[in-house]
């Protein structure tokens, strides 16, 4: 049996970094949960000094901001660890990229700065979705269909089971991608492509949800899967753009000259 663990019995957090990662490839089906547990053996690999909380099953200093669904390829995926040692962030991402594997990708590390916490600069993603084997055109006429709606109820099911709601109202961003149209190569079939941005809301609305609005309102039906991948995530600016959560961080950083 476990003895139990004294006051203080972990190191206290000195370090806190931001972490921004790319899910490619055919690790776009890694689940959040494989994700986790792959990213806690390359923290061990790399040999980063991680922060554990107190208590008898301590647990890694890692915070997780708005993970993608299975299936979804992402540029744009967040995390934060605690760590009982300073590390120079550039080192600490070289190390862990190489931790993991290729598909799994972490893009940038930085100290993290003092004010807000990380999921508090992110109330929107930005999203591309590749149609493939759809005409633009008619792409465009249910993009354009979606876009006049006040309201687009769809339904999925949830923890709590099958759930309806609006589509549209998080939406603050869908149009047709001007490079969609037919490949330049010879005999291969049409492909609609969508940048759409997403606000985040309650319940959460997926880029496969603005689908079945799409298929709602227009009767849209991509007869292969969608390939989605999420470009940003961040604040929403008034122009309709999205602030990555690491700027402030940067900008902390350089003033700091850390």
């Amino acid at each position: 049996m476990a003895k139990k663990q004294p006051p203080g019995g972990q190191a206290p957090v000195v370090q806190r970094i931001r972490i921004r990662y790319a899910k490619r490839g055919p690790l776009r089906f890694t689940s959040h949960r494989d994700f986790a547990r792959a990213f806690e053996r390359a923290l061990l690999r790399a040999g980063v000094p991680i922060a554990f909380s107190q208590g008898f099953t301590p647990h890694p200093k890692i915070s997780y901001a708005s993970a993608a669904p299975t299936g979804v390829a992402s540029e744009a995926e967040y995390l934060e660890i605690g760590l009982r040692e300073r590390v120079d962030p550039a080192r600490l991402r070289a190390a862990l990229d190489a931790a993991l594997s290729p598909g799994l990708d972490v893009i940038e590390a930085v100290v993290a700065s003092e004010g807000t916490g990380l999921a508090d600069r992110i109330e929107a993603s930005r999203w591309r979705i590749e149609l493939s084997q759809v005409d633009p055109a008619a792409a465009a006429r249910a993009v354009d269909a979606f876009r006049a709606a006040d309201d687009v109820q769809v339904e999925r099911m949830t923890k709590q089971g099958r759930r309806a709601f609006d589509a549209r109202a998080a939406v603050t961003r869908i149009v047709l991608e001007e490079r969609s149209g037919v490949p330049s190569e010879a005999g291969a079939a049409p492909c609609a492509i969508i940048d759409l941005v997403v606000r985040q809301v309650t319940p959460a609305v997926r880029p496969d949800d603005v689908l079945s609005g799409l298929r709602a309102v227009a009767g849209l039906e991509p007869p292969v899967p969608p390939r989605v991948t999420r470009l940003a995530q961040g604040l929403l600016t008034s122009q309709g753009e999205i602030v990555d959560p690491l700027e402030a961080d940067r900008e902390d950083a350089s003033i700091g000259g850390r």
